[in-house]
């Protein structure tokens, strides 16, 4: 299988005022070599896609960095660990941070919510995977401390995830969130669907907790993976998917 032009994929570009020089972008499942439930560009290659389409995809997304630099790889663990500096292998972290325009930062989600900021002179880029877990286990603030700047300084924008709409949970996810921030409990609506449980907004968590932190450029937060067919969704297809890409590097 060649790397034609056909096969590049379909980009989803933030809406958010970041400096010129910051550049990102998010991967849609719309184009590229991936099949059947991997359809069409899965980046992932822990999730049982063809080892060859993963590949191909790795490469087509390399191209679409300006001078290629290399990707920095994660191996996402829904914790709050942050890699700060380069690494050829896959490192066990679930935020980037790039201070250099040596490296791009990547982080893969469907349904997880994809946090991608920066500082206002461009000279700090990074990148969260902030899934319920992750989010309730203090990534955002990690990566926050690990930019050592005016939180006031910081620019987000907050990529495309599994809506509350969409997105039912049991107790202790509720739990995880109220005992440490009562005020929070503004981001669950009780589930029509079973007693007990909770629809859980993922954006307004996030928000929740970046805003006290003292950050309040806050742009996107309007997605669902689950509603979305460019978007790949962890549940809504069962758990046999691909997972998107996004990239944030300084240019």
């Amino acid at each position: 299988m060649s790397d034609a032009i056909n096969l590049r994929p379909t980009l989803l570009m933030p809406d958010w005022p970041a400096p010129a020089n910051v550049r990102a972008f998010v991967t849609t499942r719309e184009s590229g070599p991936s099949q059947g439930d991997f359809a069409a560009f899965n980046t992932a290659a822990h999730v049982g896609d063809n080892p060859d389409h993963v590949a191909l995809c790795r490469r087509l997304l390399q191209k679409e960095i300006e001078d290629e630099r290399p990707l920095l790889w994660l191996n996402q663990t829904h914790g709050a660990r942050v890699q700060q500096v380069f690494e050829p292998n896959a490192a066990d972290a679930d935020a980037a941070i790039a201070t250099s325009n040596e490296y791009a930062c990547v982080v893969l989600t469907a349904d997880c919510l994809p946090v991608m900021l920066c500082n206002r002179a461009g000279t700090q880029v990074a990148v969260a995977h902030a899934g319920w877990r992750g989010l309730a286990g203090g990534v955002l603030e990690a990566t926050i401390a690990a930019m050592n700047t005016d939180p006031e300084d910081i620019l987000v924008w907050l990529g495309p995830a599994i809506s509350n709409a969409q997105f039912e949970v049991g107790p202790e996810v509720y739990g995880a969130f109220v005992a440490v921030h009562p005020d929070i409990a503004d981001a669950f609506d009780h589930s029509p669907y079973r007693l007990g449980h909770y629809m859980a907004d993922l954006y307004r968590l996030a928000r929740f907790r970046l805003e006290a932190l003292g950050v309040n450029n806050i742009s996107g937060g309007h997605f669902c993976t689950a509603c979305e067919s460019r978007f790949y969704s962890y549940r809504r297809d069962g758990g046999k998917t691909g997972r998107m890409a996004s990239v944030i590097w300084i240019n």
